[in-house]
């Protein structure tokens, strides 16, 4: 046994067993990424039409497919990460790093999961949104697998997942987003990611390489750039998708340009200061974006 086995199974804990072993599913899980899976809503939003008859109960269906899928790929990504995540900071506590969750139930639960996820559309006789979902997995995995290891190229993977929840939503309820609309899903997602990327690498330095190895091809300042640039792109784009609308949303639609400058402006502050808080927590808990969000929707659903 090698000094490097026998410090990781000081810092094993042993596994979970009832309430605590459903809690640690549920903390697998990851419930505060969920509302990612609202993006199926996206386009009957924009197009300001629910399609189909019924169509709430297909985009409804689209999410909980989303759901089981992501979660699927929560669950496979920690096993397939735990010896990274487990010089990490704050990952070196979820469960499959720690010991709680074994990498057996984490796997079995993950199959059933994503199994559960192509059923969906399955079982609204839909298969877009089976292939939508397919292609998620498909993905996901194979950025477990290899593709996250690809600079570049990783980002663009993990930015599609947010695009792949759009079009599943719009195959669902039979609603076509136009094509500046799905630019601007994919910037803001881009943007995003190249966000994360940046305070990991910027906060933790060569300790994020330790757990992350791609990072090593990646410079802050370059980050921090393409963050900038991704979101002015997304604004020119919000702006052309914006003055297509007809001339009773139009109006409305381009007024919410303003507040959604201001957020992504904030979003730009908060994430070059010096913290260790995840991205998401930077977009749903701090007050003046709150505020920034709120005004966006606001404008956003009037001219709808």
């Amino acid at each position: 046994m090698t000094a490097e086995t026998s410090a990781t199974e000081v810092v094993l804990s042993a596994p979970a067993r009832g309430a605590r072993w459903v809690v640690a599913v549920l903390r697998t899980a990851r419930p505060r990424q969920w509302p990612k899976n609202l993006l199926v809503f996206a386009a009957p939003l924009a197009g300001a039409s629910l399609g189909r008859r019924d169509g709430l109960l297909y985009a409804a269906v689209a999410a909980a497919a989303f759901g089981f899928a992501s979660v699927a790929v929560y669950f496979v990504n920690d096993v397939a990460d735990a010896g990274r995540d487990r010089l990490h900071p704050r990952k070196q506590h979820r469960p499959v790093a720690s010991g709680e969750l074994p990498n057996r139930d984490a796997i079995v639960l993950g199959a059933l999961c994503a199994l559960a996820g192509l059923a969906a559309g399955l079982l609204i006789a839909e298969p877009p949104l089976t292939a939508t979902v397919a292609a998620y997995l498909g993905l996901s995995f194979g950025y477990s697998w290899k593709l996250k290891h690809v600079p570049v190229l990783e980002l663009l993977f993990v930015a599609s997942g947010f695009l792949l929840r759009v079009l599943g939503g719009a195959a669902a309820t039979h609603v076509p987003p136009s094509g500046w609309f799905l630019a601007v899903c994919s910037l803001g997602a881009l943007g995003v990611v190249l966000a994360k990327r940046y305070t990991e690498l910027a906060n933790l330095g060569a300790e994020a390489i330790e757990h992350r190895p791609v990072m090593r091809w990646y410079r802050p300042a370059a980050l921090r750039l393409g963050q900038l640039a991704v979101g002015a792109g997304m604004i020119a784009a919000y702006l052309a998708w914006a003055a297509s609308e007809h001339p009773e949303a139009r109006t409305w639609h381009l007024a919410s340009a303003v507040p959604l400058v201001a957020a992504l402006a904030r979003f730009a502050f908060l994430t070059g200061r010096r913290t260790t808080t995840p991205v998401e927590d930077l977009l749903t808990r701090d007050g003046p974006m709150l505020a920034c969000e709120a005004g966006w929707l606001a404008l956003f659903v009037a001219g709808l």
